[in-house]
């Protein structure tokens, strides 16, 4: 991806069950016609936390390319003919992050990746660990595209990094602040990648 565009980290909390729907219909239906909207359709993951809640990322080169492709999509027949169905999985989709970064491509032997998201005190001072990759940022610019609505008032930093296994995340060094000191304070996102059609 590129070094900097316009990135959605999208968090969804669904129905109980609701993936075994929503992750079909989206891979069938949702990345395809996205794509062909100018969306960057990335990574598409289940929480190992959380049964019931689906994670995706999209790109955009810039703002208004995100507002033109937004309008496409959802003013277009692929999100008319199977909103419905998706829409009935959802008991929450406006937990959304407005970054700036890169994006994050997952590796193809990824059995795990962690989102760190970290709420810093001073954001405009923060260093983020020597280890972090795919460092995102918040993007403060103002949601062009207000049917979907994003998260306001927080600056967050999020980066990214992919494991074999959760044996293999658990056994890697903590993020660690100024000091050497454990990083505070951040919430870790284990997700495991949809792989094909069917997750």
């Amino acid at each position: 991806m590129d070094t900097s565009q316009i990135v959605e980290l999208r968090q969804y909390t669904l129905h109980p069950g609701g993936l075994g729907t929503l992750i079909p219909l989206f891979e069938r239906e949702f990345v395809t016609g996205q794509e062909a909207a100018g969306i960057r359709v990335g990574g598409r993951f289940r929480d190992l936390d959380d049964p019931d809640r689906f994670v995706w990322m999209r790109a955009f080169p810039d703002m208004a390319a995100r507002t033109r492709a937004l309008e496409a999509f959802y003013g277009g027949p692929v999100w008319r003919a199977h909103r419905a169905e998706a829409n009935a999985t959802m008991i929450d989709s406006d937990d959304v992050l407005l970054l700036r970064g890169p994006g994050y491509r997952v590796p193809d032997d990824a059995g795990l990746v962690v989102a760190t998201v970290c709420h810093p005190a001073d954001p405009a001072r923060f260093t983020v660990p020597p280890a972090a990759h795919a460092v995102h940022r918040t993007e403060h610019a103002e949601n062009s595209f207000p049917a979907l609505p994003v998260r306001t008032g927080e600056d967050v930093v999020v980066w990214f990094a992919a494991y074999p296994d959760a044996d293999a995340h658990r056994a890697a060094p903590r993020p660690a602040g100024p000091g050497g000191g454990l990083l505070r304070p951040l919430r870790e996102l284990r997700l495991v990648p949809v792989r094909g059609p069917l997750g």
